[in-house]
């Protein structure tokens, strides 16, 4: 198992990289690691290492290398979330599963551990966005990411698209604003902007043609 002076030593490569990649215009350049994050993503190995050991061995073995390159990476990408989230999300998992996480697993942990109090599930959201009345910006919204993420995904295409085919396209977007409420992004609705809401627009021809076709699929 790779000892602090390891983590921290991976930590500080993230940091140097950063700062040394090239940054688009206006963008600040990348704050440099937290020691809180480092700390948190130590435990959580060592949570893992003891819950999975099996399983924690056959990824690692003794290989420290491979261990901190995992480490480094789960660093990269769980830095926007707080270390009291990090530790939350591990032991959310370790009393639910009895498999060592993906890191893509560990995110959605992290997602759910950490969301702020208003911002509903995306399925939720998706429905409060297609049940809301025009004009969009001036109702009240659960959340503003929620009409931020309607906006974004068109008024028209969730009216009149399938849920099979809006859902998992207003779930994208819908998370990454979440992921930008958890960085403490601060999201508001204009209710002045002038947004064109296309939702009490006609349907084209083809649209209704190809709605039809859906329905004749689900009654065959």
């Amino acid at each position: 198992m790779a000892n602090s002076k390891d983590i921290q030593k991976v930590a500080s490569e993230i940091a140097a990289s950063s700062t040394r990649s090239p940054t688009a215009a206006g963008r600040p350049k990348a704050s440099p690691i937290n020691p809180k994050l480092v700390d948190a993503v130590n435990q959580v190995f060592a949570l893992f290492r003891v819950n999975y050991h099996n399983q924690y061995y056959s990824a690692f073995g003794d290989n420290t290398k491979s261990e901190n390159l995992a480490k480094k990476l789960w660093l990269s990408k769980l830095d926007h979330f707080s270390s009291e989230t990090i530790c939350g999300a591990a032991e959310k998992i370790i009393a639910e599963s009895e498999y060592l996480p993906t890191l893509h697993k560990m995110l959605s942990a992290c997602r759910r551990v950490g969301m702020p109090a208003g911002l509903p599930n995306p399925r939720k959201a998706y429905q409060e966005a297609c049940n809301k009345r025009s004009p969009k910006a001036q109702q009240q919204w659960s959340h503003p990411a929620v009409y931020l993420t309607g906006r974004d995904a068109g008024w028209h295409m969730l009216a009149n698209e399938i849920e099979s085919k809006a859902l998992p396209a207003f779930t994208e977007i819908y998370q990454q604003y979440c992921d930008r409420v958890l960085a403490g992004e601060k999201l508001i609705v204009d209710a002045t902007a002038s947004v064109a809401e296309l939702t009490e627009l006609p349907a084209t021809k083809k649209h209704n043609q190809q709605q039809l076709n859906n329905l004749r699929k689900l009654l065959d």
